[in-house]
């Protein structure tokens, strides 16, 4: 019998072993309760996780793809250093486009810093040009040996001490929504392993008849792992179901921030659909693990 008809075996149930667990009470409730709210956080930290890898990606594709050079210069030479640099750009492998910047782009650039109203036209402001390279890309190094023959007022920013931390930083956030996704399933199996164990003692009289009649321990934990499975894959749907529906009335994203851009997209709206599976497979590995060591107590 391969794995998956066992496990469909196991969750059909047998309704005379299924008796030895109670159909109610502060554990049904407690199972319940802890898988919904287990698979609701865990909703919230997959959103996280995902969103965060959409965030670096993006990072790291619109920052490797562009660079900036700055030309500081007397006004004199100001504009005949630009047009070197423009020329040196055309002719430069990998660079797809190369344009300056205007003064009002870059008054709007030093905005936040400076405020509104800045005159770029009477201050030394150093004139910017942004790259656009090839999906090949340039050589850095050759550039700006280029350039410092050329223009020597030039100076080339690949972005490269700007990305890394930038792309370090969402890449942590990804891996603490995996973690908080293994700590949440964590708390939920131990959790249910409680609600196991005071089942079973609760139902110590009732074993002890079971094993006098011949029963099992294997007969007996089958029932208790089939009600506890059950419980916590209902309680993990409710809790998924809420989790999403509070991800879809969630802000739309209206920056390039992990902030305002946790939820799903495309594709990513299944990825939820597998948390009620992940508990109801930790209910089932959990029960089987506490009714195994009870039912040892108990001989």
């Amino acid at each position: 019998m391969t794995g998956l008809a066992a496990l469909l075996a196991l969750l059909k149930g047998d309704a005379q072993a299924d008796r030895v667990v109670p159909p109610s009470g502060f554990t049904a409730r407690l199972t319940l309760f802890t898988a919904a709210a287990m698979a609701f956080l865990a909703v919230f930290a997959l959103a996280l996780s995902l969103a965060a890898g959409r965030l670096a990606d993006n990072w790291s594709e619109a920052l490797a793809r562009s660079s900036t050079i700055r030309i500081s210069a007397p006004a004199a030479q100001m504009d005949a250093q630009a047009a070197a640099v423009l020329e040196v750009l055309r002719t430069t492998p990998g660079v797809a486009e190369a344009r300056m910047l205007s003064s009002d782009e870059q008054a709007a650039l030093l905005e936040p810093w400076l405020g509104p109203g800045l005159p770029t036209d009477t201050l030394p402001v150093p004139r910017l040009i942004e790259v656009i390279e090839t999906s090949d890309g340039y050589s850095s190094d050759g550039l700006r040996l280029r350039l410092s023959a050329e223009a020597p007022g030039a100076v080339l920013d690949d972005h490269t001490r700007w990305r890394k931390p930038l792309v370090e930083a969402a890449g942590r956030l990804r891996l603490l929504g995996w973690l908080s996704l293994i700590l949440i399933f964590g708390v939920m199996g131990a959790m249910i392993t409680l609600a196991a164990q005071a089942a079973l003692a609760a139902n110590a009289q009732v074993i002890t008849v079971l094993r006098l009649v011949g029963a099992r321990d294997a007969y007996i934990a089958g029932a208790f792992m089939r009600r506890f499975t059950r419980r916590a894959g209902v309680g993990a749907m409710i809790g998924t179901g809420a989790g999403m529906v509070a991800i879809a009335f969630l802000p739309a994203s209206t920056s390039d921030s992990v902030l305002t851009g946790i939820g799903f997209q495309g594709a990513g709206w299944i990825t939820p659909f597998l948390i009620p599976l992940l508990g109801a497979a930790v209910a089932l590995f959990a029960t089987r693990s506490a009714a195994f060591r009870s039912l040892r107590n108990l001989s």
